[in-house]
């Protein structure tokens, strides 16, 4: 790399899959970027993506962010790093992601080498390191169960930026990252460069999801230029603006504390940071801070627990709805009995959910206001889809025509679907929030190698 006052690094979106424009790519490119990064996985949609392996997004959405940034990394030669791919960041979905790139390497003529960082983990060793104490629980998990990592389907460690320097190092153009943190992927070429720690992570931080850290959310992603006591941060396309506001608030996301980001090897402390506008386009951040630490690297594990079949019904009856909290309760009662009485013992262990949506859906509190409808939700979770379904069919006479009063008519509440159930498949749920401490940022990551054919087109 040509020496420079700062490290360039250009992030294109917050979550590839989510949508990348060509041109905004182009003018980070334009910019002086020296590297492109971006992140590809979240936990924010739930357990399901780590639990099953597959992607949040579709095949065909990744492909077209994917080609995008290939072919620009082709053009200019500069390195391209994607973290936690495939939504989860596991070996599976890491693979669907190399195969992608292998495609679109093979359509349009690359041959870049692909650095693959994978970062799920084996029962047996996570066993060994709590008996070694070097596992210890996160809030609001207690305790350390040996027994809870074989319960799980996938597990995977969150790296650092480590293991991506490592591969850059080794020649790679292109690294594909299993799960990492947000920031550690935006910060890995900086920090190899031996640009300012806490600037580069803070940076990190602040581009992690792209525009977000601007003023239109949505216009495009932004450039990072991280030097020796400082991290400028401005937008890729012409019209959108960061200002210290949008930058400073980016700590507040999805950090429990503003001023501390607790990531591998370390606490970013942002106790001290000055924000100021260079111009009204861009910011400079100064005074952050990395404070250093034992490594840990975080622990995800999620897993299938049960099965579930919902129906679905909209209610505009007003004297139902100036007595909903009275009829939820009544309907509540007189499900639960019926599936006693008709099913016993072949329901197994169930639950009954009942959910209002247009009242108290969303907040689960009580609403002060009578709604003028409510579609209502039945949820039934059972071991397994057959007696969900069967629970759920046992259910219907109820939840579909159920009066306010005994001595009213029957009533019949319209209904979308026929049939009415809708089995929603397996339930999925987190059974790991933990660190686990290593010697080696390295120590839990394995690094393969692959070069992808050049295919000549006429």
């Amino acid at each position: 790399m040509t020496p420079t006052k700062t490290v360039n690094v250009l992030v294109p979106t917050g979550a590839l899959g989510a949508g990348i424009q060509e041109a905004d790519v182009a003018a980070g490119l334009a910019a002086g970027a020296h590297a492109i990064a971006c992140d590809a996985g979240s936990t924010d949609s739930g357990p399901a993506y780590l639990a099953t392996g597959r992607c949040k997004y579709s095949r065909a959405a990744v492909k077209t962010d994917l080609a995008v940034l290939m072919k620009a990394r082709e053009r200019t030669g500069v390195p391209l790093l994607i973290g936690s791919c495939g939504t989860s960041g596991c070996d599976s979905a890491l693979d669907w992601t190399r195969d992608i790139a292998l495609e679109i390497a093979a359509e349009c003529g690359l041959s870049p080498r692909i650095a693959v960082l994978y970062s799920e983990q084996r029962p047996a060793g996570l066993r060994d390191a709590a008996r070694q104490g070097r596992i210890r629980p996160l809030a609001p998990l207690e305790a350390v169960d040996p027994e809870a990592f074989e319960r799980c389907d996938h597990i995977v460690a969150l790296m650092g930026p480590e293991p991506y320097i490592e591969a850059l190092r080794a020649g790679a153009d292109i690294v594909l990252g299993g799960r990492t943190t947000d920031t550690a992927v935006l910060a890995a070429v900086p920090l190899m460069h031996g640009m300012h720690a806490g600037a580069a992570w803070h940076a990190g931080k602040t581009a992690e999801c792209g525009g977000l850290c601007t003023v239109s959310t949505r216009d495009g992603g932004v450039m990072i230029r991280v030097g020796q006591d400082h991290f400028d941060v401005e937008p890729l396309r012409t019209g959108n603006r960061c200002t210290p506001y949008t930058v400073s608030a980016h700590m507040l996301y999805e950090n429990a504390d503003p001023f501390l980001l607790h990531e591998p090897g370390g606490v970013l402390d942002v106790r001290h940071v000055q924000y100021q506008a260079l111009d009204e386009r861009s910011v400079r951040v100064t005074g952050s801070h990395f404070e250093r630490g034992p490594y840990t690297m975080k622990l995800e594990g999620a897993a299938a627990t049960a099965f579930q079949t919902l129906m679905l019904v909209g209610i505009r009856d007003p004297k139902v709805l100036a007595a909903l909290p009275r009829f939820l309760t009544q309907m509540q009662a007189a499900l639960t009995q019926r599936v006693r009485e008709t099913m016993g013992a072949s329901a197994g262990d169930y639950s009954i959910s009942l959910r209002p949506y247009g009242w108290n859906a969303v907040s689960g509190s009580p609403e002060p206001h009578v709604p003028v409808e409510v579609g209502l939700m039945f949820v039934a979770t059972a071991a397994t889809q057959e007696q969900a379904t069967q629970i759920a069919k046992t259910c219907n006479p109820l939840f579909f025509h159920m009066p306010l009063e005994r001595e009213m008519e029957l009533p019949s509440y319209a209904f979308p679907f026929s049939p009415a159930e809708v089995e929603r498949g397996a339930v999925y749920e987190f059974r790991l929030n933990h660190v686990v401490e290593v010697d080696d940022p390295l120590e839990r990551v394995r690094i393969a190698y692959v070069q992808a054919p050049e295919v000549l087109h006429a």
